[in-house]
């Protein structure tokens, strides 16, 4: 005897319409996949992606500025603080000049040369103190404009993040409902029937049960031949037929073309 094309699942039998039961099961199945999917690809997961790396780089580029910055301020109080020890012993020898304290000739042409000497110095560290100010200005407004800019981008971070968490709300709100109806009418489905799909639907990515329409597995997509068409048709109602292409319930209903 020639074995039949398609695969009956053995001592396996459930009422037509807790067969067609299971397609309402797949379809909120299919359903929660979807969500979940959608829930995964929102747009908004890639954004604050984006945005987290920019936000990285211009807070990294805003600490170097502020070391910058730094480094500036205490260069410049060295340098401000070497001018005004130039300058005090630059006073203090103009006042033994004036005081006639140094009456040597020698000791007065050595006094004079310091003082000029020091005049020189401090006109030398005033032009680094100047140097170092308009360093400092250039890293205070690079400072300024980085602040700026992670403040913005920070921005579009909590709004990119606040409409994720509104549309993964909304979304688990919807797959919460469709969970509760998948459990109510998975619930009216005979729990060997389940026990079938759930462990067809965990090898065949999702999909346990397909309806048979117009001779054609929703499941695999495949057209059945005459042959094939004709086991189907001679399986009792309550017999759970199984694709032998996809190895899927094939679910019959009126729109099966048998």
């Amino acid at each position: 005897m020639v074995p039949p094309l398609f695969f009956w699942s053995p001592q396996l039998n459930a009422a037509p319409a807790d067969q067609i039961r299971l397609l309402d099961v797949q379809s909120l199945d299919v359903r929660l996949s979807q969500l979940a999917h959608k829930r995964k690809s929102l747009p908004e997961h890639a954004e604050i992606e984006s945005l987290n790396k920019d936000l990285s780089q211009l807070r990294d580029l805003l600490v170097a500025a502020q070391t910058e910055e730094s480094d500036c301020a205490r260069e410049q109080t060295k340098a401000e603080q070497d001018v005004d020890q130039v300058r005090q012993r630059a006073v203090r020898d103009q006042q033994r000049l004036d005081s006639g304290a140094v009456s040597s000739p020698k000791d007065l042409e050595n006094l004079q040369k310091e003082i000029v000497s020091l005049a020189k110095r401090q006109g030398d560290l005033e032009d680094v103190v100047l140097e170092v100010m308009e360093r400092r200005e250039s890293a205070q407004e690079r400072v300024a404009e980085l602040t700026e800019r992670v403040s913005s981008v920070q921005s579009k971070v909590d709004d990119a993040v606040a409409r994720r968490d509104a549309a993964t709300q909304e979304l688990d709100g919807e797959a919460a409902s469709v969970a509760k109806e998948r459990d109510l009418v998975a619930g009216s489905v005979p729990a060997d029937l389940m026990k079938l799909y759930e462990k067809i639907r965990e090898q065949q990515g999702g999909v346990g049960a397909a309806r048979l329409y117009q001779r054609r597995c929703e499941g695999c997509h495949i057209e059945l031949n005459i042959t094939e068409v004709n086991d189907v048709r001679a399986a009792a109602p309550d017999t759970v037929v199984r694709c032998e292409n996809c190895r899927r319930i094939l679910v019959r209903t009126a729109e099966s073309g048998l």
